[in-house]
């Protein structure tokens, strides 16, 4: 699969489950200036709960390939739900992006490996977490990080079971959300969840919170450039995208 010859930019197809925070993806491409596409493609979500059994459901091999037809022609892909990829564990979550990308021929990755490959770009291997998730599925994503090395100093769990409910939060409820998982030894505080609304926020979290922020939806659109071999400095989009030196 390749960009339609229309257009100069690159396309990466975002594969969202459900229904909750898609259209932070369009903001994205307008901070970005119209240099690379973000279409959003709808994943089957049978049941919207952050269960184990649920999540797992929601990141299938089978479910992820009808996206990646539905997405069409595209340069790179992005399975943008980090539950959905951690829940299977560092090795099952390079399966799955694997197996996504011999799929549709072109580059594939997750929210998941986003985060990972964005904090080892920084050299952040200290954090906090502030999720959304129950108590037993925020540790799947803490024992997903420390598979990366990545040591996870306090994690705050919130017990919110929907990605619908977490589409819902205001600016208010997000940045409370944010500090409540902050830690003096923590080089970054990460909100997992690709249901919370953040494009809008970024540098105001980082500011919040007195260090970088590194959201789901964020850490999936860097992937998304890194992807297609675009430039990663990027203003207005938090300390993720800014130059490594000014940090």
């Amino acid at each position: 699969m390749s960009a339609t010859p229309e257009s100069s930019a690159p396309a990466v197809g975002m594969l969202y489950p459900g229904h909750s925070a898609e259209d932070d993806f369009p903001r994205f491409e307008t901070l970005l200036g119209g240099d690379v596409a973000l279409p959003v493609t709808h994943t089957l979500m049978n049941v919207d709960a952050h269960h184990v059994e649920q999540l797992r459901d929601w990141g299938r091999d089978d479910l992820l390939a009808a996206g990646a037809d539905e997405a069409g022609a595209v340069d790179a892909l992005v399975w943008t739900c980090t539950s959905g990829s951690f829940c299977y564990g560092w090795d099952g979550a390079h399966a799955q992006a694997d197996a996504l990308a011999r799929h549709a021929g072109v580059p594939a990755s997750s929210t998941s490996l986003a985060f990972a490959h964005a904090l080892r770009a920084r050299g952040i291997d200290t954090v906090s977490i502030a999720a959304t998730y129950p108590a037993d599925v925020a540790s799947l994503f803490c024992e997903f990080l420390r598979a990366t090395g990545v040591e996870v100093v306090h994690v705050a769990s919130h017990e919110v079971i929907t990605a619908a409910e977490v589409g819902t939060f205001d600016r208010a409820r997000l940045f409370a959300i944010a500090e409540s998982g902050d830690h003096p030894r923590a080089q970054a505080v990460l909100l997992p969840d690709t249901a919370f609304h953040t494009a809008e926020h970024l540098d105001a979290l980082d500011a919040h919170v007195g260090k970088p922020v590194l959201t789901a939806n964020q850490v999936s659109v860097w992937e998304a450039l890194r992807l297609v071999g675009a430039p990663l400095a990027r203003p207005r989009l938090g300390a993720l995208f800014r130059a490594r030196e000014s940090v």
